[in-house]
């Protein structure tokens, strides 16, 4: 016959500890969820692969113009990080789907139960999301260098890091892309919809952007220069191109420091919006 014993009243029971959601584990943890998910790497690739691939073939394309035909002020730099407009559409989808993934799956909510008080989660998002496509950035534009070096010298063309021009624009580029998706990352966290995100995301860039460039509307075009990549583009421009765009404009001019404020004005707002909603709004 088998005696079951019970346990008396007062015996002890085994302790779980239970560790407290730090910042750093909740940037750990989105960092293992960023990692695992095979789209991450095809999309940061894609990026990256555009950026190098436009650059020299841009670069190429360029040296097989004929002889006679002059090209003044040409920049190093600005051939290099040719590709970065491309690379910024891969990299903004990227940063739509960090977080609207995550609703789609309905992932959000195991997550909050992790981390009840929310905005700690949409801060860790986003450190790793700008991380990522910061560091990716860097390693596009160092490898377009590289593959663009063969023509350099048929163009007459140089990259002096110790030249104020050169090193923003090779620094620039890299963080200008990397606040750019950290824009689509808070479009994506106020929306919360993947298509959603994405139409409203790629619409701005390719669509409105665009077209208050070029309709002549003075509403418009004294608006246009504070529009996120309008403004935040300018620090990935040389001084010979950005004389030129202000050369025919008679509205507000930026300098390519304060045009990246803007972009980072653009990204406060909307992230503190993303913020407010993300309190008050069930997962």
């Amino acid at each position: 016959m088998t005696t079951l014993a019970a346990q008396a009243p007062g015996a002890s029971r085994p302790r779980t500890t239970v560790r407290p959601s730090s910042f750093g584990r909740l940037v750990a943890a989105e960092w293992v969820k960023f990692r695992s998910l095979r789209s991450t790497w095809w999309t940061l690739a894609v990026g990256a692969v555009l950026m190098i691939a436009l650059a020299v073939l841009q670069t190429w394309g360029t040296s097989t113009i004929p002889d006679d035909i002059e090209f003044p002020n040409l920049s190093g730099a600005v051939f290099v990080t040719g590709g970065a407009f491309l690379g910024q559409l891969a990299f903004c989808v990227l940063g739509v789907l960090a977080i609207t993934g995550e609703y789609s799956t309905g992932m959000i909510r195991s997550t909050f139960a992790a981390a009840p008080r929310r905005l700690p989660v949409l801060w860790a998002k986003l450190v790793v999301i700008f991380s990522a496509v910061l560091l990716v950035s860097v390693l596009a534009v160092a490898l377009s260098w590289v593959g663009s070096m063969p023509w350099f010298d048929e163009l007459g063309l140089a990259i002096d890091l110790g030249n104020s021009d050169d090193l923003r624009i090779m620094l620039g580029t890299p963080l200008y892309l990397a606040t750019a998706t950290a824009l689509a990352f808070a479009i994506g966290a106020l929306v919360r919809h993947s298509a959603a995100g994405l139409a409203i995301v790629l619409g701005l860039l390719l669509v409105v952007e665009q077209a208050f460039a070029l309709i002549p509307w003075r509403p418009l075009e004294v608006i246009s220069p504070f529009l996120p990549s309008t403004a935040g583009s300018r620090l990935t421009m040389d001084a010979a191109t950005q004389q030129m765009m202000d050369a025919g404009s008679d509205v507000a001019t930026l300098t390519p420091w304060q045009g990246y404020g803007v972009l980072v004005a653009w990204v406060v707002v909307l992230l503190a919006l993303a913020a407010v909603l993300m309190r008050r709004r069930d997962a």
